[in-house]
Protein backbone atom coordinates (compact mmCIF):
# COMPACT_ATOMS: atom_id res chain seq x y z
CA UNK A 1 0.00 0.00 0.00
CA UNK A 2 1.03 3.65 -0.27
CA UNK A 3 2.06 5.92 2.59
CA UNK A 4 -0.44 8.09 4.44
CA UNK A 5 0.18 11.58 3.01
CA UNK A 6 -0.53 13.26 6.37
CA UNK A 7 2.83 11.97 7.64
CA UNK A 8 4.91 12.66 4.53
CA UNK A 9 6.77 15.99 4.37
CA UNK A 10 7.23 15.89 0.59
CA UNK A 11 9.99 18.09 -0.75
CA UNK A 12 13.72 18.77 -0.69
CA UNK A 13 15.04 19.50 2.79
CA UNK A 14 18.30 20.21 4.61
CA UNK A 15 18.14 17.77 7.52
CA UNK A 16 20.51 16.00 9.83
CA UNK A 17 20.32 12.24 10.16
CA UNK A 18 18.29 12.34 13.36
CA UNK A 19 15.67 14.60 11.80
CA UNK A 20 15.56 12.47 8.66
CA UNK A 21 15.11 9.35 10.78
CA UNK A 22 12.07 10.96 12.40
CA UNK A 23 10.61 11.84 9.01
CA UNK A 24 11.17 8.29 7.83
CA UNK A 25 9.26 6.93 10.81
CA UNK A 26 6.36 9.30 10.17
CA UNK A 27 6.29 8.43 6.47
CA UNK A 28 6.27 4.72 7.42
CA UNK A 29 3.05 5.28 9.37
CA UNK A 30 4.51 5.42 12.88
CA UNK A 31 2.17 7.34 15.16
CA UNK A 32 3.53 6.47 18.60
CA UNK A 33 6.89 6.76 20.29
CA UNK A 34 8.00 6.56 23.89
CA UNK A 35 11.51 7.55 24.80
CA UNK A 36 14.01 8.92 27.24
CA UNK A 37 16.42 11.67 26.14
CA UNK A 38 19.98 10.50 25.55
CA UNK A 39 22.69 12.00 23.37
CA UNK A 40 23.08 11.69 20.38
CA UNK A 41 19.58 10.35 19.66
CA UNK A 42 17.43 12.97 21.40
CA UNK A 43 16.83 15.10 18.32
CA UNK A 44 14.85 12.25 16.73
CA UNK A 45 12.11 12.28 19.34
CA UNK A 46 12.31 16.04 19.82
CA UNK A 47 11.18 16.41 16.23
CA UNK A 48 8.71 13.54 16.56
CA UNK A 49 7.16 15.18 19.64
CA UNK A 50 6.59 18.36 17.61
CA UNK A 51 5.33 16.69 14.45
CA UNK A 52 3.24 13.71 15.49
CA UNK A 53 0.47 15.48 17.50
CA UNK A 54 -0.39 17.42 14.34
CA UNK A 55 -1.23 14.18 12.52
CA UNK A 56 -3.06 12.33 15.28
CA UNK A 57 -0.17 10.59 17.02
CA UNK A 58 1.50 10.72 20.43
CA UNK A 59 4.92 10.90 22.06
CA UNK A 60 5.43 10.11 25.75
CA UNK A 61 8.66 10.82 27.62
CA UNK A 62 9.24 7.85 29.90
CA UNK A 63 11.35 7.47 33.02
CA UNK A 64 13.94 5.29 31.27
CA UNK A 65 14.61 3.13 28.23
CA UNK A 66 13.17 0.00 29.80
CA UNK A 67 9.82 1.72 30.26
CA UNK A 68 10.06 3.19 26.74
CA UNK A 69 10.65 -0.15 25.06
CA UNK A 70 7.76 -1.91 26.79
CA UNK A 71 5.44 1.05 26.12
CA UNK A 72 5.98 0.78 22.37
CA UNK A 73 5.30 -2.96 22.56
CA UNK A 74 1.96 -2.18 24.18
CA UNK A 75 1.19 0.39 21.51
CA UNK A 76 1.82 -2.20 18.79
CA UNK A 77 -0.65 -4.63 20.34
CA UNK A 78 -3.14 -1.76 20.44
CA UNK A 79 -2.73 -1.46 16.67
CA UNK A 80 -0.16 1.34 16.28
CA UNK A 81 3.20 1.39 14.55
CA UNK A 82 5.74 2.40 17.15
CA UNK A 83 9.44 2.99 17.75
CA UNK A 84 11.86 4.21 20.37
CA UNK A 85 15.33 5.73 20.14
CA UNK A 86 18.38 5.46 22.35
CA UNK A 87 22.16 5.23 22.53
CA UNK A 88 24.83 3.35 24.46
CA UNK A 89 23.68 2.90 28.07
CA UNK A 90 20.01 3.04 27.07
CA UNK A 91 20.54 0.33 24.47
CA UNK A 92 21.99 -1.90 27.17
CA UNK A 93 19.04 -1.19 29.44
CA UNK A 94 16.37 -2.22 26.96
CA UNK A 95 17.99 -5.50 25.88
CA UNK A 96 15.44 -7.51 27.88
CA UNK A 97 12.64 -6.14 25.73
CA UNK A 98 14.37 -6.95 22.46
CA UNK A 99 14.18 -10.58 23.49
CA UNK A 100 10.60 -10.11 24.64
CA UNK A 101 9.61 -8.55 21.30
CA UNK A 102 11.33 -11.39 19.42
CA UNK A 103 9.57 -14.03 21.54
CA UNK A 104 6.14 -12.38 21.29
CA UNK A 105 6.67 -11.48 17.61
CA UNK A 106 5.94 -7.82 18.20
CA UNK A 107 6.75 -5.68 15.13
CA UNK A 108 8.54 -2.56 16.32
CA UNK A 109 11.66 -0.52 15.55
CA UNK A 110 14.46 0.47 17.93
CA UNK A 111 16.94 3.14 16.86
CA UNK A 112 20.44 3.10 18.37
CA UNK A 113 22.52 6.19 17.53
CA UNK A 114 25.87 4.72 18.52
CA UNK A 115 28.45 6.66 20.50
CA UNK A 116 31.79 5.89 22.08
CA UNK A 117 31.64 3.49 25.03
CA UNK A 118 31.55 1.44 27.19
CA UNK A 119 29.50 2.93 30.04
CA UNK A 120 28.94 6.67 29.62
CA UNK A 121 31.91 6.79 27.25
CA UNK A 122 31.88 9.62 24.72
CA UNK A 123 28.27 10.87 24.70
CA UNK A 124 28.71 13.40 21.88
CA UNK A 125 31.16 11.49 19.67
CA UNK A 126 30.72 8.51 17.32
CA UNK A 127 31.28 4.81 17.77
CA UNK A 128 30.25 1.52 16.18
CA UNK A 129 30.80 -0.76 19.14
CA UNK A 130 27.16 -1.86 19.61
CA UNK A 131 27.09 -4.09 16.55
CA UNK A 132 27.53 -7.44 18.28
CA UNK A 133 25.28 -6.29 21.12
CA UNK A 134 22.61 -5.70 18.48
CA UNK A 135 22.87 -9.33 17.44
CA UNK A 136 23.47 -11.09 20.75
CA UNK A 137 22.50 -8.61 23.48
CA UNK A 138 19.38 -10.36 24.72
CA UNK A 139 19.51 -13.88 26.09
CA UNK A 140 18.34 -17.00 24.33
CA UNK A 141 18.19 -18.07 20.69
CA UNK A 142 16.63 -15.63 18.26
CA UNK A 143 17.39 -13.91 14.97
CA UNK A 144 17.37 -10.15 14.51
CA UNK A 145 17.17 -7.76 11.57
CA UNK A 146 19.35 -4.64 11.72
CA UNK A 147 19.98 -1.88 9.19
CA UNK A 148 22.86 0.59 9.15
CA UNK A 149 22.47 3.92 7.28
CA UNK A 150 25.37 5.99 6.04
CA UNK A 151 23.69 9.34 5.25
CA UNK A 152 20.69 11.47 6.24
CA UNK A 153 18.95 10.42 3.02
CA UNK A 154 19.33 6.79 4.03
CA UNK A 155 18.10 7.60 7.53
CA UNK A 156 14.83 8.51 5.84
CA UNK A 157 14.74 5.74 3.24
CA UNK A 158 15.94 2.90 5.45
CA UNK A 159 13.69 3.86 8.35
CA UNK A 160 10.76 3.08 6.07
CA UNK A 161 12.46 -0.20 5.14
CA UNK A 162 12.93 -1.00 8.85
CA UNK A 163 9.22 -0.63 9.56
CA UNK A 164 8.36 -2.64 6.45
CA UNK A 165 10.65 -5.50 7.50
CA UNK A 166 9.24 -5.48 11.02
CA UNK A 167 5.72 -5.87 9.63
CA UNK A 168 6.65 -8.43 6.97
CA UNK A 169 8.37 -10.76 9.43
CA UNK A 170 6.54 -9.70 12.62
CA UNK A 171 9.78 -9.04 14.44
CA UNK A 172 11.70 -6.23 16.13
CA UNK A 173 14.08 -4.40 13.79
CA UNK A 174 17.13 -2.44 14.94
CA UNK A 175 18.27 0.74 13.23
CA UNK A 176 22.00 1.12 13.89
CA UNK A 177 22.99 4.73 13.28
CA UNK A 178 26.08 6.47 14.65
CA UNK A 179 26.68 9.98 15.95
CA UNK A 180 28.29 11.18 12.72
CA UNK A 181 25.37 10.07 10.58
CA UNK A 182 22.89 11.35 13.18
CA UNK A 183 24.37 14.84 13.33
CA UNK A 184 25.47 15.14 9.69
CA UNK A 185 23.34 17.64 7.75
CA UNK A 186 22.74 17.02 4.04
CA UNK A 187 20.06 17.28 1.38
CA UNK A 188 17.20 14.85 1.96
CA UNK A 189 14.60 14.33 -0.75
CA UNK A 190 11.23 13.11 0.54
CA UNK A 191 9.05 11.80 -2.30
CA UNK A 192 5.27 12.13 -2.54
CA UNK A 193 3.29 9.67 -0.45
CA UNK A 194 2.08 7.79 -3.52
CA UNK A 195 5.70 6.90 -4.33
CA UNK A 196 6.39 5.35 -0.91
CA UNK A 197 5.59 1.66 -0.55
CA UNK A 198 4.38 0.54 2.87
CA UNK A 199 3.99 -3.09 3.97
CA UNK A 200 0.61 -3.26 5.71
CA UNK A 201 0.22 -5.00 9.02
CA UNK A 202 -1.06 -8.54 8.54
CA UNK A 203 -4.17 -8.44 10.71
CA UNK A 204 -6.04 -11.66 11.28
CA UNK A 205 -9.21 -12.39 9.36
CA UNK A 206 -10.27 -15.06 11.85
CA UNK A 207 -13.64 -14.45 13.56
CA UNK A 208 -13.60 -13.66 17.28
CA UNK A 209 -13.22 -16.82 19.32
CA UNK A 210 -11.08 -18.68 16.78
CA UNK A 211 -7.97 -16.50 16.54
CA UNK A 212 -4.65 -18.07 17.53
CA UNK A 213 -1.98 -15.35 17.83
CA UNK A 214 0.95 -17.66 17.10
CA UNK A 215 -0.51 -19.91 14.42
CA UNK A 216 1.72 -19.12 11.43
CA UNK A 217 0.77 -18.67 7.82
CA UNK A 218 2.67 -20.86 5.31
CA UNK A 219 5.58 -18.38 5.33
CA UNK A 220 6.09 -18.93 9.06
CA UNK A 221 4.70 -15.53 10.11
CA UNK A 222 1.45 -15.41 12.13
CA UNK A 223 -1.20 -12.73 11.55
CA UNK A 224 -1.64 -10.27 14.40
CA UNK A 225 -4.69 -8.79 16.13
CA UNK A 226 -5.51 -5.49 17.80
CA UNK A 227 -6.62 -5.33 21.39
CA UNK A 228 -10.27 -4.33 21.35
CA UNK A 229 -11.20 -6.11 18.12
CA UNK A 230 -13.11 -8.82 19.96
CA UNK A 231 -10.38 -11.47 20.08
CA UNK A 232 -9.37 -13.13 23.35
CA UNK A 233 -5.72 -14.14 23.37
CA UNK A 234 -2.69 -14.35 25.62
CA UNK A 235 0.75 -12.81 25.07
CA UNK A 236 3.71 -14.01 27.12
CA UNK A 237 7.48 -14.18 26.99
CA UNK A 238 7.25 -17.75 28.25
CA UNK A 239 7.54 -20.58 25.76
CA UNK A 240 3.99 -20.81 24.43
CA UNK A 241 1.69 -22.69 22.13
CA UNK A 242 -0.20 -21.31 19.12
CA UNK A 243 -2.90 -19.96 21.42
CA UNK A 244 -0.28 -18.00 23.35
CA UNK A 245 -0.59 -19.98 26.57
CA UNK A 246 2.56 -21.13 28.41
CA UNK A 247 3.73 -24.56 27.27
CA UNK A 248 6.52 -25.80 29.50
CA UNK A 249 7.73 -28.74 27.46
CA UNK A 250 10.54 -29.62 25.06
CA UNK A 251 8.35 -30.08 21.99
CA UNK A 252 6.81 -26.62 22.31
CA UNK A 253 10.27 -25.07 22.78
CA UNK A 254 11.67 -26.83 19.73
CA UNK A 255 8.74 -25.91 17.52
CA UNK A 256 8.56 -22.26 18.59
CA UNK A 257 12.25 -21.38 18.60
CA UNK A 258 12.96 -23.07 15.27
CA UNK A 259 10.06 -21.17 13.71
CA UNK A 260 11.18 -17.82 15.17
CA UNK A 261 14.69 -18.37 13.85
CA UNK A 262 13.60 -19.86 10.55
CA UNK A 263 11.28 -17.05 9.46
CA UNK A 264 14.32 -14.74 9.30
CA UNK A 265 17.20 -17.12 8.62
CA UNK A 266 15.37 -18.86 5.77
CA UNK A 267 14.65 -15.48 4.19
CA UNK A 268 18.13 -13.99 4.68
CA UNK A 269 18.60 -13.72 0.91
CA UNK A 270 15.39 -11.69 0.56
CA UNK A 271 16.24 -9.47 3.53
CA UNK A 272 19.83 -8.83 2.41
CA UNK A 273 20.74 -5.43 1.02
CA UNK A 274 24.29 -4.49 0.06
CA UNK A 275 25.96 -1.54 -1.62
CA UNK A 276 28.89 -2.51 -3.86
CA UNK A 277 31.62 -0.47 -5.54
CA UNK A 278 34.32 -1.75 -7.93
CA UNK A 279 33.89 -5.40 -6.93
CA UNK A 280 33.83 -6.83 -10.46
CA UNK A 281 37.64 -7.00 -10.66
CA UNK A 282 38.66 -6.29 -7.07
CA UNK A 283 41.79 -7.97 -5.69
CA UNK A 284 41.30 -6.36 -2.27
CA UNK A 285 37.79 -6.13 -0.79
CA UNK A 286 37.03 -3.59 1.92
CA UNK A 287 34.01 -4.47 4.09
CA UNK A 288 32.63 -1.46 5.96
CA UNK A 289 29.29 -0.12 7.21
CA UNK A 290 27.77 3.11 8.48
CA UNK A 291 29.89 6.25 8.41
CA UNK A 292 33.04 4.16 8.05
CA UNK A 293 31.84 3.00 4.63
CA UNK A 294 31.88 6.58 3.36
CA UNK A 295 35.50 6.97 4.41
CA UNK A 296 36.34 3.52 3.02
CA UNK A 297 34.92 4.39 -0.39
CA UNK A 298 37.32 7.32 -0.65
CA UNK A 299 40.21 5.01 0.29
CA UNK A 300 39.13 2.54 -2.40
CA UNK A 301 39.08 5.34 -4.97
CA UNK A 302 42.57 6.43 -3.87
CA UNK A 303 43.82 2.86 -4.24
CA UNK A 304 42.37 2.67 -7.74
CA UNK A 305 44.19 5.88 -8.61
CA UNK A 306 47.42 4.11 -7.62
CA UNK A 307 46.64 1.09 -9.78
CA UNK A 308 45.41 -1.24 -7.03
CA UNK A 309 42.16 -3.01 -7.80
CA UNK A 310 40.24 -2.39 -4.59
CA UNK A 311 36.49 -2.65 -4.05
CA UNK A 312 33.96 -1.95 -1.33
CA UNK A 313 31.23 -4.19 0.05
CA UNK A 314 28.93 -2.24 2.34
CA UNK A 315 26.28 -4.26 4.18
CA UNK A 316 23.20 -2.06 4.43
CA UNK A 317 21.38 -4.83 6.28
CA UNK A 318 24.04 -5.83 8.79
CA UNK A 319 21.98 -8.57 10.45
CA UNK A 320 21.49 -11.09 8.94
CA UNK A 321 25.10 -10.63 7.87
CA UNK A 322 25.85 -11.14 4.12
CA UNK A 323 27.80 -14.35 4.60
CA UNK A 324 26.93 -15.75 1.17
CA UNK A 325 28.20 -12.68 -0.70
CA UNK A 326 31.48 -12.70 1.20
CA UNK A 327 31.90 -16.42 0.53
CA UNK A 328 31.51 -15.72 -3.18
CA UNK A 329 34.15 -12.99 -3.08
CA UNK A 330 36.52 -15.13 -1.01
CA UNK A 331 36.37 -17.89 -3.61
CA UNK A 332 38.06 -15.75 -6.27
CA UNK A 333 41.50 -17.15 -7.12
CA UNK A 334 42.94 -13.65 -7.62
CA UNK A 335 41.75 -12.25 -4.31
CA UNK A 336 44.57 -10.86 -2.16
CA UNK A 337 42.45 -10.37 0.95
CA UNK A 338 39.84 -8.45 2.89
CA UNK A 339 40.26 -5.23 4.88
CA UNK A 340 37.69 -4.47 7.59
CA UNK A 341 37.78 -0.96 9.10
CA UNK A 342 35.49 -0.59 12.11
CA UNK A 343 34.91 2.12 14.68
CA UNK A 344 35.42 -0.51 17.36
CA UNK A 345 38.18 -2.93 18.30
CA UNK A 346 36.94 -5.80 16.13
CA UNK A 347 33.34 -6.99 15.93
CA UNK A 348 31.91 -7.50 12.44
CA UNK A 349 35.35 -8.65 11.30
CA UNK A 350 34.55 -11.88 13.13
CA UNK A 351 31.63 -12.46 10.76
CA UNK A 352 33.86 -11.71 7.78
CA UNK A 353 36.40 -14.26 9.05
CA UNK A 354 33.62 -16.78 9.60
CA UNK A 355 32.37 -16.37 6.03
CA UNK A 356 35.85 -16.38 4.49
CA UNK A 357 36.62 -19.62 6.38
CA UNK A 358 40.37 -19.39 5.78
CA UNK A 359 40.21 -18.86 2.02
CA UNK A 360 41.94 -15.46 2.17
CA UNK A 361 43.61 -13.17 4.72
CA UNK A 362 41.34 -10.80 6.66
CA UNK A 363 42.89 -7.63 8.10
CA UNK A 364 41.14 -5.65 10.83
CA UNK A 365 41.65 -1.87 10.98
CA UNK A 366 40.24 -1.00 14.41
CA UNK A 367 39.35 2.42 15.81
CA UNK A 368 38.13 2.93 19.37
CA UNK A 369 35.72 5.73 18.38
CA UNK A 370 35.49 9.44 18.97
CA UNK A 371 36.19 10.24 15.32
CA UNK A 372 36.21 8.42 12.00
CA UNK A 373 39.10 6.66 10.29
CA UNK A 374 41.31 8.65 7.96
CA UNK A 375 41.09 7.52 4.32
CA UNK A 376 44.90 7.37 4.28
CA UNK A 377 44.90 4.74 7.03
CA UNK A 378 42.44 2.53 5.17
CA UNK A 379 44.44 3.08 1.98
CA UNK A 380 47.61 1.89 3.73
CA UNK A 381 45.83 -1.32 4.81
CA UNK A 382 44.60 -1.86 1.23
CA UNK A 383 48.10 -1.43 -0.16
CA UNK A 384 49.53 -3.80 2.45
CA UNK A 385 46.94 -6.44 1.55
CA UNK A 386 47.63 -6.05 -2.17
CA UNK A 387 51.40 -6.26 -1.65
CA UNK A 388 51.06 -9.39 0.49
CA UNK A 389 48.91 -11.00 -2.19
CA UNK A 390 51.46 -10.16 -4.88
CA UNK A 391 54.25 -11.62 -2.77
CA UNK A 392 52.33 -14.87 -2.29
CA UNK A 393 51.70 -15.20 -6.00
CA UNK A 394 55.32 -14.42 -6.91
CA UNK A 395 56.58 -17.20 -4.63
CA UNK A 396 53.98 -19.68 -5.84
CA UNK A 397 52.26 -19.98 -2.49
CA UNK A 398 48.99 -21.85 -2.66
CA UNK A 399 45.99 -20.25 -0.99
CA UNK A 400 44.90 -22.16 2.11
CA UNK A 401 42.13 -24.71 1.80
CA UNK A 402 38.82 -23.40 3.12
CA UNK A 403 37.69 -24.37 6.56
CA UNK A 404 34.36 -26.11 7.05
CA UNK A 405 31.48 -24.28 5.42
CA UNK A 406 29.36 -22.09 7.67
CA UNK A 407 25.67 -22.75 7.23
CA UNK A 408 24.39 -19.41 8.43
Amino acid sequence: MKADPTGVLTGTHFLDGDQACCEGALAAGCRFSAGYPITPSTEIVERFALRVPLIGGMFIQMEDELASSIAIAGAVWAGARAFTVTSGPGFSLLMEHIGYAAMTETPLVIVDVQRGGPSTGLPTLPGQADMMQARWGSHGDYEIIALCPTSPQECFDLMIAAFNLSEQYRTPVLFMMDECVGHMTEKVVIPPADQIEIVPRRFTTAPPGSYKPFLPDPDGVPPIARAGDGHRFHITGLTHDEQGYPAMNVNAQQQLIHRLIGKIRDNAGKIARNEEHFLDDADVVVVAYGITARVALRAVQMAREQGVKAGLLRPVVVWPFPLARIRDLAARPSLAGFVVPEMNCGQMVLEVERAVAGRAPVALLPHAGGTVHRPEDILAAILDSAAAGSARRSTGQVRPAPLAEVSR
